[in-house]
């Protein structure tokens, strides 16, 4: 209709779209980490997460990995404001895939520790050791 008021509107930008989703009364404070992820990719997920909840939140490569030559690769921290910490802890902690994330958690994707040791790895070891003593054993007789 040529008269209506919404022909002028400009749509909506997915910038304001995810600003209207922020809750304000979780938006105070300094900034605090709230959880680790293993890359980008994993990181942009949680605070999707948190969006959906209303928690505002900043990806930041981890400190000691802070090269662009990993681009995307590289653990992130994901930051909250002091006033979200709480609702992004929920949140995550309704996730079983991403507690690990938590800080104090089992780390970066690390593994739980006490599992099962693979043995391929374990003979992959052992055979290695074996061949560096061989060396160092043919090495000692050929100097003597």
């Amino acid at each position: 209709m040529a008269g209506d008021v919404f022909d002028d509107d400009p749509p909506v930008s997915e910038q304001h779209a995810r600003a209207r989703k922020i809750k304000r009364q979780l938006a105070q404070g300094p900034l605090v980490k709230a959880a680790g992820a293993r890359n980008q990719v994993e990181g942009e997920l949680i605070q999707s997460l948190l969006l959906e909840h209303g928690v505002p939140s900043l990806l930041r490569r981890t400190a000691g990995f802070d090269v662009p030559d990993f681009l995307a690769a590289g653990p992130r921290d994901v930051m909250v404001p002091q006033s979200g910490l709480e609702t992004a802890r929920e949140v995550l902690l309704q996730s079983p895939d991403l507690v690990q994330t938590l800080p104090g958690g089992a780390g970066l994707g690390a593994a739980p520790r006490g599992g099962p040791v693979n043995p391929l790895a374990l003979a992959l070891a052992l055979g290695a050791g074996l061949l560096v003593l061989l060396v160092i054993v043919v090495v000692a007789m050929a100097v003597s």
